[in-house]
């Protein structure tokens, strides 16, 4: 008898223990619900944008966009560098035939000082163009790193669908276009 209710308390409690136990949460599902329950999350993502261009999309979780902005900002500095060395280049050419030395590499491509001037002109300008590029790729990025993040906290369901309908009518030749629109209560 003893031997009996021993099994039976055993059972019991082993019984007990497996129905207790509880599901485990994953930690990436619960960060990721906090980060889009969270009214700070576009401010905050468009702030680590703005300290390091691509973070705030790390924040957010769209990493396709980061070689985008780093290829944006990439290909202006390397023009910015470029039309730099090149307009130096022209000034110093200028400044060699002002004092009266014509071996330049420009000696037998450019005859006159004037074409020099427009030369640098020329560069200086695309260099500017080049930091103007670099500092809207910039600000792009701090938007997009904000939109992305108010794009995520936006409801999206099913209840409105909108659809585009080509129909033929026996009583006309041509197709007839239109757009359908549900909305579902």
């Amino acid at each position: 008898m003893r031997v009996k209710i021993f099994f039976l308390f055993l059972l019991f409690i082993f019984s007990n223990i497996y129905s207790q136990e509880e599901k485990k949460i994953d930690d990436k599902e619960i960060k990721k619900q906090k980060i889009l329950k969270d009214p700070l999350t576009p401010s905050k993502a468009a702030f680590y944008s703005a300290v390091v261009p691509g973070l705030g999309q790390i924040y957010t979780k769209r990493y396709w966009t980061i070689p985008f902005i780093y290829g944006g900002l990439t290909v202006s500095a390397y023009y910015f560098i470029y039309q730099t060395n090149e307009m130096n280049s022209y000034r110093s050419a200028y400044k060699q035939r002002i004092r009266g030395d014509f071996s330049d590499k420009y000696t037998r491509k450019i005859l006159f000082n004037d074409q020099l001037i427009e030369g640098m002109d020329f560069h200086k300008n695309y260099r500017d163009l080049s930091i103007l590029w670099f500092v809207g790729i910039y600000l792009l990025n701090v938007l997009d790193a904000n939109v992305g993040a108010h794009l995520l906290q936006f409801n999206v369901e099913s209840k409105l669908s909108i659809k585009p309908i080509l129909d033929r009518s026996d009583l006309i030749t041509q197709p007839i276009v239109g757009v359908n629109i549900n909305f579902k209560l």
